[in-house]
């Protein structure tokens, strides 16, 4: 922010640092750096939180309310949230404190730069200080509140365990701990990951999958768990990937794997169960965006996204190899004649020099992989 010819406002100032994404991401890594437990949380969750503090203040002095009557409901889900997480209110706060103390620093430099007179500053501060001091009292009076809960539960424990086995495995866990939560430390578990249900749903499907043993519930944010039999279904709503058993010392190598083949299953909008394996190609492609960038321009360089008939050659190539090469099956799934399917193929080899359409014609698996890879990630960006 550069010093124009008129200084902005306080409160101008701050609506334009919480918009500044650049801000945001710095006050975010001060909280992480200075809490390991809010480090592991998705680095989007923690943004949120700044965005979350910095508007909190900008509503304070656009309102001019008495703190003590504002509503914290956001602010007592949050600690909630990260108490059924398993982190500590001390590890929260850590990271709060050290990304509120980052933001006020910014708040000062840019003001200055800006032209904002000191004593503007000051009262600017004190007044979000206030504001920012009640949101802190929420967040540990949320975190207190579902803390005693899960105490009386035992889901307490149950999350630190399962948030520990994922992250970092079973070395330092005793068989007493383990057997206590239905794990056995010879035992083999499905790793299960997905999209964040409301808590209400995740207890009852905790209730529902954990009858032969494993933990389930919230880790990072998003559901999580480790089963020892792979669940029949789950609701069509939810996204959820599960890995092959295996023992508990793989758990966080099958983590990761689920959350990158989670990120597969999303941009495809898939819903229900999924087998990480089943989306193992894709997920091992998706981890190389450089590489099918390259391999994109060399395959399609000659399509254009921006002309439709181009789109619609590509999409019917796809479906093509999708469909085992099969002009029939590929009509089929577009609802169009298998001429046309033939007609578009032929085309697009013209445009662009492959793949091969002639009948009976056969493509070798690594020049499938190309033209699909290549496909696929060309109308990703279309």
């Amino acid at each position: 922010m550069t010093r124009t010819g008129k200084a902005p406002t306080f409160g101008g100032l701050l609506r334009d640092l919480a918009a500044d994404a650049a801000v945001v991401d710095e006050v975010a890594r001060a909280a992480r750096a200075n809490s390991p437990e809010v480090a592991r949380l998705p680095a989007g969750e923690v943004r949120r939180q700044v965005v979350l503090l910095l508007t909190s203040g900008l509503g304070a002095l656009e309102r001019h309310e008495d703190p003590a009557g504002r509503d914290f409901t956001e602010a007592r889900r949050l600690g909630a949230d990260r108490a059924a997480q398993g982190i500590s209110v001390a590890d929260l706060l850590g990271g709060v404190q050290a990304g509120r103390d980052r933001a006020v620093e910014l708040v000062v430099r840019h003001g200055r730069a800006a032209g904002i007179a000191d004593e503007v500053l000051l009262e600017g501060l004190l007044t979000i200080g206030r504001y920012a001091a009640a949101v802190e009292r929420a967040v540990v009076t949320g975190h207190r509140a579902a803390e005693r809960e899960l105490v009386g539960t035992g889901a307490a424990a149950r999350a630190r365990l399962l948030r520990r086995l994922l992250l970092d495995g079973p070395t330092g866990t005793s068989p007493a701990e383990l057997t206590r939560f239905g794990l056995r430390p010879d035992g083999r578990y499905h790793c299960l990951v997905g999209t964040e249900p409301d808590p209400a749903r995740t207890h009852a499907l905790h209730r529902q999958l954990i009858r032969h043993g494993g933990l389930l519930g919230t880790v990072e944010d998003r559901l999580a768990g480790l089963l020892p039999r792979c669940p029949g279904t789950m609701p069509v709503d939810l996204l959820v990937l599960v890995a092959p058993a295996q023992p508990l010392e793989r758990a966080p190598a099958m983590y990761p794997l689920c959350l990158a083949a989670l990120r597969t299953a999303a941009r495809r909008r898939l819903r229900g169960l999924r087998r990480v394996t089943d989306l193992a190609g894709e997920t091992a492609l998706a981890a190389q965006p450089a590489l099918a960038e390259l391999l994109r321009g060399a395959l399609l360089g000659a399509l254009d996204p921006a002309d439709e008939f181009h789109r619609e050659l590509a999409t019917t190539a796809l479906a093509w190899l999708d469909h085992g090469q099969r002009l029939d099956q590929t009509a089929a799934a577009l609802h169009v004649h298998p001429n046309t399917v033939r007609y578009r193929l032929r085309r697009l080899r013209e445009v662009t020099g492959g793949p091969p359409v002639e009948e009976g014609a056969r493509s070798t698996v690594p020049e499938i992989i190309h033209w699909w890879w290549a496909l696929r990630s060309w109308l990703d960006g279309c």
